[in-house]
C-alpha cells in the first residue's frame, strides 16, 4: 500500500470511530432520557402500584413498554387507544361510539344469552380465539355484556341506585362516561356474579385469559384502586403485549398498568424520545 492509500485508510478509520463514538453518545444520552422520564412518571403513581413494580432492569422494563405501545397499532386508529384510561375519574363523552364494532352471533364455540351484543374487531377476534382454546380443554365460556352506550349505562347505573342505594351501587356499577364497556373492548362472563370464579370458566379464565390479551379489570383487594369490588367476570381486552406486560411488571393490576401509561404519555413520552 503506497502512502497516499495508507493516509486514506487513515483518515477513513478516524471518521469511522468518530461517528460510532457519535452513535454511542447519541444512544447512551437517549438512554439516559427515557430512564429520567420513567423515575418522574413512577414519582406520579400511587405508592401501591409502585410497590407492585418488581426489581428489574430499567431498560428491559423499557424495552417491554414500548412494545406495548408499538402494539397500538394493531387496534384502529379510528377509535380510542385499548389503553384508554378510563374509571371514576377519566371519563368518555356521551356521544362516544366505537366506529366497527362486531355483532355476537349465537355460535358453537362460545355462549351468549342477550341480543344485541357486540365488540370491537380486535377484542371479537381474541374472545373467538379463547373460547376456542377453552373449548378444546373442555370448557365452555357464555358472555352475558360486552358494549354499552353512554344512555344505556345511564339507566343501568339509575336502575342499581334504586335497587342498592347510591352508595353501593358506585361500588358495582359505573356511572355513565366511566364504563370501560363503552370502549368496545370489555366484557362480562356469565353467570355475572361471584359464583363465576367458582365455575369450570371462571377457573380457567383466570388462569388463562392474559395469554389472548384479556385483563381482569377489577380485582380482589383493589377496590381502594378500581374504585370497584372484585368483579371475577368482567375483562378488558389490552393485547396480548399489554397483557403480559401488566403481569410481569404491575402485579397484574390492570389499572396500575393503564395509569403508568397514560401518565407516561403524559410526560411527553415516546414522542420526543
Amino acid at each position: 500500500m503506497n502512502r497516499k492509500n495508507k493516509l486514506l485508510t487513515a483518515i477513513l478509520v478516524i471518521l469511522l470511530s468518530s461517528v460510532l463514538l457519535s452513535c454511542e453518545k447519541k444512544q447512551e444520552n437517549n438512554d439516559n432520557k427515557e430512564i429520567l422520564l420513567l423515575k418522574k412518571t413512577f414519582a406520579s403513581m400511587s405508592e401501591k402500584c409502585v410497590e407492585a413494580i418488581p426489581n428489574g432492569d430499567p431498560k428491559e422494563f423499557l424495552s417491554d413498554l414500548q412494545k406495548v405501545l408499538d402494539s397500538e397499532k394493531e387496534f384502529s386508529s379510528e377509535d380510542l387507544s385499548p389503553f384508554f384510561l378510563i374509571d371514576k375519574k377519566h371519563s368518555v363523552s356521551s356521544s362516544y361510539i366505537p366506529k366497527n364494532l362486531v355483532p355476537l352471533k349465537e355460535n358453537s364455540t362460545f355462549g351468549i344469552n342477550k341480543n344485541n351484543l357486540s365488540l370491537r374487531p380486535e377484542a371479537y377476534n381474541a374472545l373467538f380465539e379463547m373460547a376456542e382454546e377453552a373449548k378444546k380443554q373442555g370448557v365452555f365460556l357464555t358472555v352475558s355484556s360486552t358494549y354499552r352506550s353512554y344512555s344505556y349505562q345511564e339507566n343501568l347505573f339509575n336502575y342499581w341506585v334504586k335497587v342498592d342505594g347510591l352508595e353501593e351501587a358506585e361500588r358495582e356499577s359505573a356511572r355513565p362516561g366511566t364504563s370501560q364497556h363503552q370502549l368496545g373492548l370489555a366484557l362480562d362472563f356469565a353467570p355475572v356474579d361471584d359464583d363465576f370464579a367458582l365455575t369450570e370458566g371462571g377457573k380457567w379464565v383466570y388462569e388463562n385469559a392474559w395469554k389472548y390479551g384479556w385483563s381482569l379489570s377489577f380485582p380482589k383487594n383493589y377496590e381502594a384502586e378500581t374504585g370497584y369490588r372484585w368483579e371475577s367476570w368482567h375483562f378488558r381486552y389490552v393485547g396480548k403485549q399489554a397483557a403480559l406486560f401488566q403481569r410481569k411488571w404491575f402485579g397484574d393490576v390492570q389499572q396500575f398498568m393503564i395509569e403508568f401509561i397514560d401518565q407516561w404519555k403524559k410526560n411527553s413520552a415516546y414522542k420526543d424520545l
